[in-house]
């Protein structure tokens, strides 16, 4: 058996997210009290009630994401439960790194508060969007980008899974890519509420301020391998980690790669780590001979915890 953890990313959080968690488990607690004093909000009171209606927004989301990410990876390991590889779709690649101990719980919250940040800015002043576009194959999309593109950016920001992609750029050309995909054959094409066009050039100046950020930061080895979002697969001799994490920021997310490269490797069990089921989805319709489970709650923990024994793991 063969086993990764698949971190979720920005889009999937909502008001009292671990708050059971940190009732019932000290080493969900103990994380939460460490990261959350680096922080200049209330970490708990956001991540489990939102008073003030903040959760959505970039530069909190991050932080709360990663935060829960880190403790729940936490639980896990407590029980004895430690994955073969790793891999997070767009911010959950840097719990990803946490996880495989290239950034302490502390250094992954504060350096996914900074990115947040640094993408809000790149992102001000300018109409934006990214829509998710359903039943249309990789090159037919990439055309009609291009054919979109006289009305400004707009790329293939997402490789989810088999017939789901998602676009993003400059609002009005990825209005006219949705309207060109419906043409050519797409069944939907959905807008996504996000705040700005993540994994795409327009990201290029949170990229530059990452570049800055990460030469004051140590980086560790990797304990396991970790397959990163802009390649598909695991790092090559010629790749450094900040380098990709900066590429990461402003390139696109190829997770349906990673999850057949996952396959590959002959992983057959992944664990979904943070709020929703949204990645084991992706995983069922891209590589359906792997297993899935996903931990939110305390119950998923205990059934999954049960499930790995009754396997023999």
């Amino acid at each position: 058996m063969s086993l990764a953890f698949l971190y979720a990313g920005q889009g999937t959080q909502h008001p009292g997210m671990g708050a059971d968690l940190y009732e019932q488990y000290p080493a969900f607690r103990q994380v939460l009290d460490e990261v959350r004093s680096d922080l200049d909000f209330d970490l708990k009171s956001v991540c489990f009630s939102d008073p003030d209606g903040v959760l959505n927004q970039t530069e909190y989301t991050q932080p709360c994401m990663v935060a829960f990410a880190a403790g729940m990876t936490a639980i896990l390991q407590e029980l004895g439960i430690r994955p073969d590889y790793a891999a997070g779709l767009s911010l959950g690649e840097y719990s990803a790194l946490q996880c495989a101990g290239v950034f302490t719980p502390r250094q992954a919250v504060s350096l996914v508060a900074f990115r947040g940040r640094a993408m809000a800015r790149a992102a001000q002043g300018r109409p934006c969007g990214m829509t998710a576009v359903l039943n249309l194959d990789r090159e037919e999309l990439q055309e009609v980008c291009r054919q979109a593109s006289d009305l400004g950016v707009v790329e293939i920001a997402n490789y989810n899974c088999p017939g789901q992609l998602v676009i993003g750029g400059d609002q009005p050309a990825v209005d006219k890519a949705a309207a060109l995909a419906k043409e050519a054959g797409a069944r939907r094409c959905l807008p996504l509420k996000v705040s700005g066009p993540f994994h795409t050039s327009l990201m290029a100046p949170a990229g530059d301020a990452l570049r800055e950020k990460f030469q004051e930061i140590t980086f560790a080895p990797m304990a396991f391998p970790v397959l990163f979002n802009c390649l598909g697969r695991e790092m090559g001799p010629e790749d450094t980690i900040p380098a990709l994490l900066e590429r990461q920021v402003q390139s696109s997310v190829y997770l349906e790669d990673t999850i057949r490269r996952l396959a590959q490797l002959g992983v057959d069990t992944i664990v979904e780590i943070g709020p929703g089921k949204a990645l084991s989805g992706f995983v069922r319709k891209t590589a359906p001979e792997i297993k899935t489970y996903a931990v939110e709650s305390c119950a998923d923990v205990e059934a999954l915890a049960a499930a790995l024994k009754e396997d023999g793991r």
